[in-house]
């Protein structure tokens, strides 16, 4: 998401303040990934239905892979967002859930994804509020709604999702407990059971480790990749991920730029070697389109930039691979199949995928 022109919290906080503020509207609107929900997230809810007969949950980040920073489905945070509220009296009947993906590089999607789950809903009621808090920068999307009148919520917690995780994957499951409701801690306790809970910690670790590995640098590091979008035939060439981060995951061939060597080259020079594609395969005269991709938090690692190119090789035949490398396997997938399932993919190669095969 692009942050908006940064306005004051007092000024958005101002709007909002009416004699209305009494009346009970139709439907509320509240926003958040709820990865996992913790007790303010329960604390707004509350509140916001004391002011709305319907309150529509928006699930962010759905339709994406697991990771430490996103581990749980939209569907699962949908059924603990569910028993978390039934377990204060709450009526099932009373909330209404909308799940939407992430689209780092084009807001407009993620705006529309956003308004058409609530429409489906509201079935043409312009009587909506939305439910949240001003808190940074982070909160810009507050202001990205005009037609539904903004409700502030007069819940403030310093209780983060980032801490629940932390604590929930260094297995310290009591400070968990006092962290988030009943509903969630015993969803949390059953999860760990689990082969992706492990999975999960197994990644945590590594990151934590990655991370570590740079802590005495003087400057905060920025790493430089790239990645090769190659397509043929109406399939696109993908490899998956053998080790961590990501292991499992769809990826487009890709890599740490090296010294001496440009970003083409790079680029090419990855895709070889990870898919084990024909050195006699020009990649370089079948260039179609390069950009940038530098969303912020595309990579759990740290702070990474990656140069994507599109390569198309046209019709024909689909040129023989052989996974290599730190790939567990090569492969031709159609082009429906692959734009059809985010949720494979690792970071946001789906969404830059998207970029090239979806322009007009």
């Amino acid at each position: 998401m692009v942050p908006l022109p940064t306005e004051s919290a007092a000024a958005l906080a101002r709007e909002s303040a009416s004699p209305s503020r009494t009346r009970k509207r139709t439907f509320g609107v509240y926003i958040g990934r709820f990865e996992p929900p913790h007790m303010a997230h329960l604390l707004v809810m509350q509140e916001a239905l004391e002011s709305v007969q319907k309150l529509i949950v928006v699930i962010g980040s759905a339709e994406a892979a697991r990771n430490t920073k996103n581990p749980f489905t939209a569907s699962e945070r949908e059924a603990v967002l569910t028993a978390m509220l039934e377990g204060v009296g709450i009526k099932k009947s009373r909330l209404l859930f909308v799940h939407v993906r992430d689209y780092f590089y084009n807001e407009g999607l993620w705006l529309g994804a956003v308004q058409r789950g609530v429409q489906a809903h509201t079935h043409g009621s312009s009587d909506v509020a939305l439910i949240g808090h001003v808190k940074d920068e982070s909160s810009y999307y507050l202001r990205s709604f005009p037609a539904w009148e903004f409700i502030p919520t007069h819940v403030v917690s310093p209780l983060s999702a980032t801490d629940v995780r932390k604590a929930y994957f260094e297995d310290r499951l009591d400070d968990v407990r006092g962290m988030v409701p009943p509903a969630v801690h015993a969803f949390l306790d059953a999860f760990r059971a689990l082969p992706e809970y492990t999975e999960l910690r197994e990644e945590y670790q590594y990151l934590q480790a990655y991370r570590a590995a740079w802590k005495d640098a003087p400057f905060a590091p920025v790493f430089v990749t790239t990645d090769a979008v190659i397509t043929r035939s109406g399939h696109v060439l993908l490899v998956r991920r053998a080790g961590l981060p990501g292991r499992g995951r769809l990826a487009m061939p890709g890599g740490f730029l090296e010294p001496g060597e440009t970003l083409l080259h790079c680029a090419v020079r990855e895709a070889h070697e990870e898919t084990g594609l024909s050195e006699g395969v020009n990649l370089a005269g079948a260039l179609r389109a390069q950009a940038v991709f530098d969303y912020p938090d595309r990579s759990q690692r740290g702070r990474t930039i990656t140069h994507a190119y599109h390569f198309d090789l046209g019709i024909g035949q689909l040129p023989v691979l052989r996974a290599a490398s730190d790939a567990a396997e090569a492969f031709w997938l159609p082009l429906s199949e692959a734009l059809a399932h985010p949720e494979l993919f690792f970071e946001d190669h789906h969404a830059i995928i998207e970029h090239f095969l979806m322009r007009g």
